[in-house]
């Protein structure tokens, strides 16, 4: 029997017990109640032997420097509601664990359009999970949804509509998109503010060179137990991360009087890495249009009417950001998107390499040089950044590298599938390692790198003859599915040749 059905059979339901808040100082202070139930069984344990318990679990969030007036006038049962719906994205980093077929809902009350919603994003957002630990997710009634089946109460759950019109809070991590965006509305002298969860000192440092006065700060605790059961062997992997930043966002718009939340996910992330039982499998799944649509039809009619969702780069792909994000020099040695310089000894993730080690210890992170984040990147910025530049960044010229020929293959689509990363599209990644080529052979004499030399050999003759005027486009072009208001998609529009 598979580790999946054994404990799914041994943990048969989920349970979301309660939430609770409560402004400490100048912080708000939410916490959560999960437990994953062990089933009962008719045997008779031998006399003394220790029962097993359940599963319980007890994750914190702290968002700081909260004013007490603005909560007050928010009310309890607007901020119950945000906070619960909270707890619904949480709850899948803890349910994973014994992917049990049945989640009961006792904190609160969802009716049936909210489960068929939660149902879909579990389905798509989880796809990589399903995947890597060989569930099938798509057996009928594969997870039950339990709650008592009520239409949401206008007073409860609709939504505090006195916001300010002109400020626009900004999610900052440690990439290059949401510099891109920061720095395009500085142009305009757009008002935001930014928001970051758990920041690191690369995050800091980023909103220092933007400028971010009074960033609003996150910070969100894992229950320790959760990492235990990792390390025992428990089911892990990916959840939609940015799926929670989108819940966890919306809280803050409220509660800090932003009505536009500007996300910087792009184009590319609309497309998936691999079929599995039938169904699309997308790493970037809560990056995408798709998800960004349905996010904004459930935040609007659940969460906080007013409040304007949307992703500032949407109808760009990540080659296109990058151009843009090669204007501002003074965030080169700043950024760091690598996954890997950020893995570390919680549950069953560890770094890589004593190098890695030292990092975790001492803060001084850097890009690896080995994952497909780091050669997509390096790859995207060598057309538009010098090689002198590029080098200071990574340490190294990563075309040079002989390991990373596969990782190439998979990210241009010539072998398995596209990696499980924030990565371009397949055909965004072949265009980005012509036009590398391209720039090499135009500019030097000496030999190729080996990557650039084994495009030449054994990728070149098989792109379109058009590659070249295919290119040009590319890096001209737009998406019109996208959600930006018109003042913003003017702001996009009027910097994208920069």
């Amino acid at each position: 029997m598979k580790k999946v059905e054994i404990l799914r059979k041994k943990y048969p339901k989920f349970v979301y017990e309660n939430f609770d808040w409560e402004i400490s100082g100048k912080d708000l202070k939410i916490s959560f109640n999960f437990k994953i139930v062990l089933r009962q069984t008719q045997d008779n344990p031998e006399q003394g032997r220790r029962v097993e318990p359940n599963l319980k679990f007890k994750p914190t969030v702290i968002i700081k420097n909260i004013e007490k007036k603005r909560v007050e006038k928010i009310g309890d049962r607007v901020l119950d509601n945000l906070v619960f719906n909270l707890g619904l994205i949480e709850l899948l980093s803890y349910w994973k664990a014994t992917c049990s077929q049945e989640i009961v809902i006792e904190a609160g009350q969802l009716n049936q359009e909210q489960i068929k919603w939660w149902k879909e994003l579990i389905d798509r957002g989880m796809g990589q999970f399903f995947y890597e630990n060989k569930i099938n997710f798509r057996k009928p009634n594969f997870i039950k949804f339990k709650s008592a089946d009520k239409l949401c109460d206008r007073s409860k759950c609709q939504q505090f509509e006195n916001f300010s019109k002109e400020k626009v809070l900004v999610p900052v991590g440690g990439g290059k998109d949401s510099i891109v965006t920061l720095e395009l509305f500085k142009k305009v002298k757009k008002k935001t503010r930014c928001f970051s969860l758990n920041p690191t000192e690369v995050t800091r440092k980023i909103m220092k060179i933007g400028n971010c006065d009074n960033p609003i700060i996150v910070e969100r605790k894992i229950d320790e137990n959760l990492l235990k059961l990792n390390r025992k062997g428990f089911l892990n992997g990916h959840t939609p991360f940015s799926a929670y930043l989108a819940f966890l966002s919306v809280l803050c718009a409220v509660l800090f009087n932003y009505k536009s939340i500007a996300f910087s996910n792009e184009r590319s992330s609309n497309e998936g890495n691999l079929k599995y039982l039938g169904k699309i499998i997308n790493h970037q799944y809560s990056k995408s249009f798709d998800f960004e649509k349905k996010f904004r039809y459930y935040s609007k009619k659940y969460l906080a009417k007013n409040v304007e969702y949307f992703s500032f780069l949407r109808p760009l792909y990540e080659i296109q950001i990058g151009k843009i994000f090669s204007k501002y020099p003074q965030y080169f040695n700043a950024f760091l998107s690598c996954n890997e310089a950020y893995k570390t000894y919680s549950g069953r993730k560890k770094p890589i390499n004593p190098e890695q080690i030292a990092s975790r210890l001492y803060g001084a992170r850097k890009w690896c040089g080995r994952c497909p984040k780091c050669l997509f990147v390096f790859t995207a910025l060598y057309l538009f950044i010098e090689e002198s530049e590029l080098l200071k960044i990574f340490r190294k010229n990563l075309f040079e590298d002989k390991k990373l020929l596969t990782l190439m293959l998979e990210l241009i689509g010539e072998r398995k599938f596209k990696p499980f990363e924030c990565v371009g599209t397949k055909k965004e990644s072949r265009i980005a390692f012509y036009l590398s080529w391209k720039k090499y052979r135009e500019r030097f004499s000496v030999k190729l790198p080996f990557l650039l030399k084994y495009f030449e050999e054994k990728i070149l003759n098989s792109l379109p003859r058009r590659i070249l005027s295919d290119s040009e486009r590319f890096l001209r072009g737009w998406s019109n599915q996208h959600n930006l208001p018109e003042k913003f998609e003017k702001i996009l529009k009027k910097y994208i040749k920069i």
